[in-house]
């Protein structure tokens, strides 16, 4: 898999004219080459020329985390004596043009322009982006596989009391049961009750969940290297008229926002489906984010679901729809699911309820 996918990136490269790709800290360098980066001040690069072999450039104490791939690339590992940069400019030589990953750290990349005067240097992301946009087979599997995960962490938690604990409690069961469901890690786990379910990514404090509260749980990890991700609510005694009412809207900008999501729709047209049922119910100036984010070895990805994106949805395309309604001081609504583009129409990953769950 990891060497088709670097014939696909050398195409890439081939047309954009790239002599060398270097991937440092990101989910670019994994997706390629199935190693995730500590993230520390020592260098790991991967080195993918245009032509010829490729090396993976990494510190020795690392050298024994990484799956030796030796049809894709081999392993140089740099002694804590070596300057890595060095290492890996003998490896590039003179290229005339070189892409690097967006999230490599300036440090080396002021470096390696240093180092390279004659090089030309542009976003990696150029390189990768497309073709990480559009899921195969077994990508889409892993996904829909994390999906499922989290659903059933949904259905238990319909079944647990809510009023009485603290928001930090909840994210913290969040966070077991995700590890406990196969995700490798827990990414993030978001809980807003009451007022705090209006701040879109409030951070889960002591405040404690009160009988009539809605609470908002958006949260997702990583599993077998893909992404989660979902929202439900869950409100504490039965909801009142208001709350059921604004939810029924959001409900069906979902719903509209879902079915709009076909191949050769506009990202923008995505999210303007889901604005305008909003709008019609004059809570226009309460949706306050994009209708939705690509999602794969990242949470947030390409493609984004927002206006002024006018790409067209692709068979492949993985990405959340997640509509909502935020009235500040009293509470906040949010409905998402991740979606993936098919020819036979628009498949929703995950299957779990999406009514107002009432809880104790």
């Amino acid at each position: 898999m990891h060497s088709q996918r670097m014939a696909r990136v050398r195409r890439r490269m081939d047309d954009l004219d790239v002599d060398v790709l270097l991937l440092s800290v990101g989910a670019d360098l994994p997706w390629l080459t199935g190693y995730d980066a500590l993230e520390t001040e020592r260098l790991t690069m991967l080195v993918l020329p245009r032509d010829g072999d490729a090396a993976l450039v990494v510190p020795r104490l690392e050298a024994a985390r990484v799956r030796e791939r030796p049809e894709a690339f081999s392993i140089m590992a740099w002694d804590e004596t070596d300057d890595p940069v060095d290492v890996v400019v003998k490896l590039v030589g003179s290229p005339s043009s070189a892409a690097i990953g967006d999230h490599t750290w300036a440090r080396f990349l002021l470096d390696l322009q240093r180092a390279l005067p004659s090089t030309s240097f542009r976003k990696g992301s150029d390189v990768t982006t497309p073709l990480r946009m559009v899921k195969e087979a077994a990508e889409v599997d892993a996904l829909r596989a994390a999906a499922h995960a989290v659903d059933g962490i949904v259905a238990e938690m319909r079944a647990r009391p809510f009023a009485g604990r603290t928001e930090t409690d909840v994210h913290r069961e969040l966070v077991q049961r995700m590890l406990d469901a196969g995700h490798e890690r827990a990414n993030f786990a978001i809980v807003g009750s009451g007022p705090n379910g209006a701040s879109p990514h409030h951070e889960a404090g002591s405040r404690v969940i009160e009988p009539g509260d809605v609470v908002v749980c958006d949260f997702g990890g990583s599993m077998h290297h893909y992404c989660s991700d979902i929202t439900r609510l869950f409100v504490v005694g039965e909801p009142s008229s208001e709350v059921r009412d604004t939810y029924a809207v959001l409900t069906s900008a979902q719903e509209q926002a879902v079915h709009a999501a076909q191949i050769g729709t506009p990202c923008e047209g995505v999210d303007a489906r889901a604005r305008r049922v909003i709008a019609d119910a004059g809570f226009g100036n309460r949706f306050i984010h994009r209708t939705g984010h690509g999602i794969g070895v990242e949470t947030h990805e390409e493609p984004y679901i927002v206006a002024g994106n006018t790409t067209p949805l692709a068979a492949g395309n993985a990405f959340s729809i997640e509509p909502g309604i935020y009235l500040p001081g009293r509470f906040g609504l949010r409905l998402e699911d991740i979606v993936v583009a098919t020819p036979d129409g628009p498949e929703r990953l995950n299957q779990a309820p999406r009514d107002l769950a009432v809880v104790e």
